[in-house]
């Protein structure tokens, strides 16, 4: 008697008896695919920056001076004692949120008025948004020395000619106003980068309502205050996260400009000179550490508010 063969089955049943199905039914993916595609990225990543801030946060427990190389030991948290008891961290910080602070408003401001410009139809849009978006694109170094120079310069400088054209006195700006000639200068630079995200949330908004309301004889400045703005609110809020989180960092314009003289010393300046002048490798390792920690403690919380913002419209 011959023995029946089990009847193979179709590749369809077979890759179905592979997958998992939840609770109510619904199959579920497998996610290990993807996982194993975010592993070389994650690994790079650690490589990258939390090695690097283990390494600083070592150096912040050393007495490590390189002009006396052989007096290098364990000191704890004496650095950070040093750096909390210093006068000079105080004034840092002061000097780091007037200018990263003035910068993102400001930047934040004149960007909203040129998305606004640009959001409108008129010859040669293109163009105009590639000549605004270029500060943003060209090298900070080589900004800041054609600004100091070309720009700023006493001697023969554009303002000098400017201010003299109108009757009123040229000055050295990088002395004479230097908190405001880097203010200047920064909010040039990242003018462009406010402007692109506000642009992008502009041109997300349906224009059916903007004309509804129009028919309904709203005027401009009314749609702009109870429409535009509150629709804008999740892309500013974004563009004032990563604006702030770039400025806090902001070391070439000010070094190169004012030197950190006349109010300008901010934290990267200070990080710096202790490192590059004093030579003081644990003191400049903590105040590292210091200046990551209050940078994530201020970005968590912009983070948090901006997920309370998109929670509350129903954006998961």
């Amino acid at each position: 008697m011959s023995q029946v063969k089990p009847a193979k089955k179709k590749k369809d049943e077979v890759s179905e008896e592979k997958h998992r199905y939840d609770k109510n039914g619904k199959r579920v993916r497998s996610l290990a695919v993807p996982r194993a595609l975010i592993w070389p990225s994650l690994v790079t990543a650690i490589i990258l920056t939390q090695i690097p801030f283990l390494a600083t946060v070592y150096f912040s427990t050393q007495r490590w001076n390189l002009l006396r190389p052989g007096d290098r030991g364990f000191v704890g948290f004496e650095n950070y004692v040093k750096v909390f008891t210093s006068s000079e961290l105080y004034s840092s910080m002061q000097a780091t949120f007037v200018i990263t602070g003035s910068s993102v408003f400001l930047s934040l401001v004149f960007g909203l008025g040129l998305a606004l410009l640009l959001n409108r139809n008129f010859i040669g849009r293109g163009i105009a948004r590639t000549l605004l978006i270029t500060p943003f694109l060209v090298m900070p170094a080589a900004a800041s020395l054609a600004w100091k120079w070309n720009l700023m310069d006493a001697n023969f400088g554009l303002f000098k000619w400017a201010m003299e054209a109108i009757g009123l006195e040229a000055i050295q700006w990088n002395t004479d106003v230097p908190v405001i000639s880097v203010i200047i200068l920064l909010v040039w630079q990242f003018m462009p980068f406010m402007m692109l995200i506000i642009l992008a949330g502009l041109q997300s908004q349906d224009s059916e309502i903007l004309e509804a309301a129009a028919w309904d004889g709203a005027g401009r400045l009314k749609m702009f205050w109870l429409m535009t703005l509150p629709h804008l609110r999740q892309y500013i809020e974004i563009g004032v996260l990563l604006g702030t989180i770039l400025l806090l960092a902001t070391f070439d314009p000010i070094f190169i400009l004012t030197g950190g003289s006349g109010g300008t010393k901010t934290l990267p300046v200070l990080l710096y000179e202790k490192a590059f002048i004093a030579l003081e490798v644990g003191q400049a390792a903590a105040y590292g550490v210091i200046t990551v920690l209050l940078t994530i403690i201020f970005a968590t919380l912009l983070l948090r508010t901006v997920f309370r913002i998109f929670s509350q419209q129903g954006v998961r």
